[in-house]
């Protein structure tokens, strides 16, 4: 497809003097320069993963106590044995 851009002059004439050092024309390096942007754009970063700290028996379910469905019981469970300054 034909278009038209405008460029910044210096920046034009670095990318032609590129392709000719290259051996390509200006338009496959523009190409291959859009390439590398749209992809790096549309393609999310790989992650590093990340190895988190675990307590207990893997397996062994949950201690006696702990009731997933009640946000209240898990702040008591996790708030219990910690002196009130370390609450506020």
């Amino acid at each position: 497809m034909r278009t038209t851009l405008n460029l910044d002059d210096d920046l034009l004439r670095a990318a032609k003097r590129l392709a000719a050092e290259r051996g390509t024309t200006l338009t496959a390096l523009m190409e291959d320069a859009l390439r590398i942007v749209v992809r790096r754009t549309s393609e999310p970063k790989p992650r590093k993963r990340r190895k988190l700290p675990t307590s207990g028996t893997p397996g062994a379910g949950f201690p006696p106590g702990v009731n997933l469905d009640s946000n209240a019981a898990m702040l008591e469970l996790m708030d219990e044995g910690l002196p009130l300054d370390k609450l506020r």
